[in-house]
Protein backbone atom coordinates (compact mmCIF):
# COMPACT_ATOMS: atom_id res chain seq x y z
CA UNK A 1 0.00 0.00 0.00
CA UNK A 2 2.82 2.32 0.90
CA UNK A 3 4.64 1.40 -2.56
CA UNK A 4 1.11 2.00 -4.56
CA UNK A 5 0.71 5.48 -2.61
CA UNK A 6 4.30 6.31 -3.50
CA UNK A 7 4.17 5.76 -7.05
CA UNK A 8 0.83 7.84 -6.85
CA UNK A 9 1.69 10.90 -5.80
CA UNK A 10 5.28 10.62 -7.77
CA UNK A 11 2.82 10.25 -10.78
CA UNK A 12 0.99 12.93 -10.14
CA UNK A 13 3.65 15.31 -9.43
CA UNK A 14 5.33 14.47 -12.72
CA UNK A 15 2.04 14.97 -14.69
CA UNK A 16 2.00 18.04 -12.92
CA UNK A 17 5.66 19.12 -13.81
CA UNK A 18 5.07 17.98 -17.78
CA UNK A 19 1.63 20.07 -18.11
CA UNK A 20 3.82 22.98 -17.10
CA UNK A 21 6.68 22.27 -19.01
CA UNK A 22 4.42 21.27 -22.29
CA UNK A 23 3.19 24.01 -21.87
CA UNK A 24 6.39 26.41 -21.58
CA UNK A 25 7.47 24.21 -24.41
CA UNK A 26 4.36 24.72 -27.17
CA UNK A 27 4.67 28.98 -26.05
CA UNK A 28 7.94 28.95 -27.39
CA UNK A 29 7.08 27.63 -30.67
CA UNK A 30 5.16 30.76 -31.01
CA UNK A 31 7.95 33.02 -29.68
CA UNK A 32 9.89 31.43 -32.35
CA UNK A 33 7.39 31.93 -35.15
CA UNK A 34 6.65 35.15 -34.47
CA UNK A 35 9.71 36.50 -33.62
CA UNK A 36 11.72 39.33 -35.92
CA UNK A 37 14.71 39.22 -34.42
CA UNK A 38 17.23 37.38 -34.94
CA UNK A 39 18.99 37.43 -31.93
CA UNK A 40 15.98 36.67 -30.29
CA UNK A 41 14.91 33.77 -32.15
CA UNK A 42 18.60 32.28 -31.40
CA UNK A 43 18.32 32.45 -27.94
CA UNK A 44 14.26 31.16 -28.38
CA UNK A 45 16.00 28.17 -30.67
CA UNK A 46 18.42 27.60 -27.22
CA UNK A 47 16.01 27.53 -24.83
CA UNK A 48 13.77 25.36 -27.22
CA UNK A 49 16.22 22.46 -26.95
CA UNK A 50 17.11 22.72 -23.11
CA UNK A 51 13.05 22.71 -23.03
CA UNK A 52 12.18 19.96 -25.27
CA UNK A 53 15.11 17.46 -23.74
CA UNK A 54 13.45 18.49 -20.15
CA UNK A 55 10.16 17.35 -21.61
CA UNK A 56 11.90 13.97 -22.44
CA UNK A 57 13.33 13.25 -19.67
CA UNK A 58 9.51 13.96 -17.47
CA UNK A 59 7.60 12.19 -19.82
CA UNK A 60 10.13 8.98 -19.73
CA UNK A 61 10.35 9.36 -16.10
CA UNK A 62 6.24 9.32 -15.89
CA UNK A 63 6.16 6.27 -18.40
CA UNK A 64 8.55 4.42 -15.33
CA UNK A 65 6.36 5.04 -12.61
CA UNK A 66 3.18 4.24 -14.91
CA UNK A 67 4.76 0.59 -15.83
CA UNK A 68 5.47 0.27 -11.84
CA UNK A 69 2.23 1.04 -10.81
CA UNK A 70 1.14 -1.81 -13.80
CA UNK A 71 3.73 -4.15 -12.44
CA UNK A 72 2.69 -3.75 -8.68
CA UNK A 73 -1.21 -3.79 -9.98
CA UNK A 74 -0.35 -7.43 -11.32
CA UNK A 75 2.59 -8.59 -8.66
CA UNK A 76 0.78 -11.96 -7.31
CA UNK A 77 2.94 -11.76 -4.27
CA UNK A 78 1.04 -8.23 -2.88
CA UNK A 79 -2.66 -7.95 -2.12
CA UNK A 80 -4.65 -7.19 -5.08
CA UNK A 81 -5.57 -4.05 -5.59
CA UNK A 82 -8.73 -2.12 -4.93
CA UNK A 83 -11.20 -1.08 -7.16
CA UNK A 84 -10.38 2.49 -6.88
CA UNK A 85 -6.75 1.92 -6.98
CA UNK A 86 -7.38 -0.15 -10.33
CA UNK A 87 -8.99 3.18 -12.09
CA UNK A 88 -6.26 5.42 -10.37
CA UNK A 89 -3.74 3.30 -12.81
CA UNK A 90 -6.09 2.98 -15.88
CA UNK A 91 -5.85 7.19 -15.39
CA UNK A 92 -2.47 7.66 -15.15
CA UNK A 93 -2.00 5.30 -17.81
CA UNK A 94 -4.69 7.06 -20.09
CA UNK A 95 -3.15 11.00 -19.18
CA UNK A 96 0.42 9.20 -19.82
CA UNK A 97 -0.49 8.72 -23.30
CA UNK A 98 -2.20 11.79 -24.19
CA UNK A 99 0.87 13.73 -22.82
CA UNK A 100 2.64 10.95 -25.46
CA UNK A 101 0.11 12.10 -28.64
CA UNK A 102 0.24 16.15 -27.25
CA UNK A 103 4.21 16.45 -27.02
CA UNK A 104 4.43 14.59 -30.28
CA UNK A 105 2.07 17.02 -31.77
CA UNK A 106 3.84 20.13 -29.92
CA UNK A 107 7.01 18.71 -31.10
CA UNK A 108 5.54 18.57 -35.10
CA UNK A 109 4.39 22.52 -34.36
CA UNK A 110 7.65 23.44 -33.14
CA UNK A 111 9.62 21.90 -35.83
CA UNK A 112 7.32 23.50 -38.11
CA UNK A 113 7.53 26.95 -36.33
CA UNK A 114 11.67 26.55 -36.65
CA UNK A 115 11.00 25.93 -40.44
CA UNK A 116 9.10 28.84 -40.54
CA UNK A 117 11.61 30.74 -38.56
CA UNK A 118 14.59 29.66 -40.69
CA UNK A 119 12.76 30.07 -44.18
CA UNK A 120 11.92 34.00 -43.02
CA UNK A 121 15.18 34.13 -41.46
CA UNK A 122 16.83 33.40 -45.02
CA UNK A 123 14.27 35.80 -46.63
CA UNK A 124 15.66 38.50 -44.68
CA UNK A 125 18.75 37.64 -45.24
CA UNK A 126 18.37 37.76 -48.87
CA UNK A 127 16.41 40.89 -48.54
CA UNK A 128 19.15 42.57 -46.74
CA UNK A 129 21.76 40.84 -49.33
CA UNK A 130 19.69 42.52 -51.88
CA UNK A 131 19.09 46.05 -50.39
CA UNK A 132 23.63 46.07 -50.17
CA UNK A 133 24.06 45.10 -53.78
CA UNK A 134 20.99 47.83 -54.71
CA UNK A 135 22.76 50.44 -52.76
CA UNK A 136 26.39 49.23 -54.03
CA UNK A 137 25.01 49.63 -57.62
CA UNK A 138 23.60 52.97 -57.38
CA UNK A 139 26.96 53.96 -55.39
CA UNK A 140 28.76 52.59 -58.46
CA UNK A 141 26.22 54.49 -60.50
CA UNK A 142 26.73 57.73 -58.70
CA UNK A 143 30.60 57.58 -59.51
CA UNK A 144 30.36 56.93 -62.74
CA UNK A 145 27.87 59.97 -62.95
CA UNK A 146 30.25 61.61 -60.98
CA UNK A 147 33.30 60.71 -63.49
CA UNK A 148 30.97 61.74 -66.29
CA UNK A 149 30.81 65.12 -64.76
CA UNK A 150 34.08 65.49 -64.23
CA UNK A 151 34.80 64.63 -68.19
CA UNK A 152 32.37 67.07 -69.46
CA UNK A 153 33.89 69.99 -67.16
CA UNK A 154 37.26 68.96 -68.34
CA UNK A 155 36.02 69.26 -72.04
CA UNK A 156 34.54 72.77 -71.50
CA UNK A 157 37.40 73.96 -69.94
CA UNK A 158 39.44 73.21 -73.17
CA UNK A 159 36.41 74.41 -75.39
CA UNK A 160 36.50 77.66 -73.57
CA UNK A 161 40.69 77.61 -74.00
CA UNK A 162 40.53 77.04 -77.86
CA UNK A 163 37.43 79.19 -77.81
CA UNK A 164 39.81 82.39 -75.79
CA UNK A 165 43.21 81.00 -78.52
CA UNK A 166 40.68 82.00 -81.28
CA UNK A 167 40.24 85.22 -79.92
CA UNK A 168 43.76 85.64 -79.68
CA UNK A 169 44.62 84.67 -82.91
CA UNK A 170 41.83 86.60 -84.31
CA UNK A 171 42.69 89.57 -82.69
CA UNK A 172 46.43 89.20 -83.75
CA UNK A 173 45.21 88.67 -87.93
CA UNK A 174 43.35 92.03 -87.37
CA UNK A 175 46.34 93.76 -85.84
CA UNK A 176 48.62 92.74 -88.65
CA UNK A 177 45.51 93.62 -91.31
CA UNK A 178 45.50 96.90 -89.96
CA UNK A 179 49.32 97.14 -90.22
CA UNK A 180 49.75 96.07 -93.58
CA UNK A 181 47.11 98.38 -94.65
CA UNK A 182 48.80 101.47 -92.56
CA UNK A 183 52.14 100.26 -94.55
CA UNK A 184 50.14 99.89 -98.16
CA UNK A 185 48.61 103.40 -97.31
CA UNK A 186 51.74 105.21 -96.75
CA UNK A 187 53.27 103.48 -99.79
CA UNK A 188 51.34 104.78 -103.53
CA UNK A 189 53.53 102.65 -105.59
CA UNK A 190 52.74 99.63 -104.03
CA UNK A 191 48.24 100.37 -104.77
CA UNK A 192 49.17 100.96 -108.72
CA UNK A 193 51.20 97.75 -108.65
CA UNK A 194 48.50 96.30 -107.17
CA UNK A 195 45.86 97.58 -109.22
CA UNK A 196 48.00 96.76 -111.96
CA UNK A 197 48.37 93.51 -111.15
CA UNK A 198 44.71 93.27 -110.90
CA UNK A 199 43.80 94.25 -114.34
CA UNK A 200 46.20 92.24 -115.50
CA UNK A 201 44.30 89.05 -113.64
CA UNK A 202 40.96 90.36 -115.15
CA UNK A 203 42.29 90.61 -118.56
CA UNK A 204 44.06 87.18 -118.55
CA UNK A 205 41.03 85.76 -117.33
CA UNK A 206 39.11 87.15 -120.18
CA UNK A 207 41.50 85.74 -122.56
CA UNK A 208 41.71 82.51 -121.31
CA UNK A 209 37.98 82.79 -121.29
CA UNK A 210 37.37 83.36 -125.23
CA UNK A 211 39.94 81.05 -126.14
CA UNK A 212 38.13 78.02 -124.45
CA UNK A 213 35.16 79.60 -126.30
CA UNK A 214 35.99 79.38 -129.70
CA UNK A 215 37.84 75.81 -129.07
CA UNK A 216 34.70 75.01 -127.75
CA UNK A 217 32.75 76.17 -131.04
CA UNK A 218 35.49 74.80 -133.58
CA UNK A 219 34.71 71.49 -131.26
CA UNK A 220 30.82 71.13 -131.88
CA UNK A 221 31.56 72.69 -135.01
CA UNK A 222 33.82 69.71 -136.02
CA UNK A 223 31.53 66.79 -134.44
CA UNK A 224 28.58 68.07 -136.09
CA UNK A 225 29.95 67.25 -139.37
Amino acid sequence: MSTYDSLHRQCRTLESLFDNKLTSYSRLASTIAKSSDDVEAAGSRERWRDIETEVEDLLEKLEESNDALLALSSNPDTPPPSQSMMRAIQRHREVYQDYVREFRRTKANVKHALEQANLLSGVRNDIEAYKSSTADSLLAERGHIDSSHRMTDEVLEQAYETRAEFTRQRASLSSINTRMANIIGTMPGINNLLSMIKSRRRRDSIILGLVITVCLILLLSYMTR
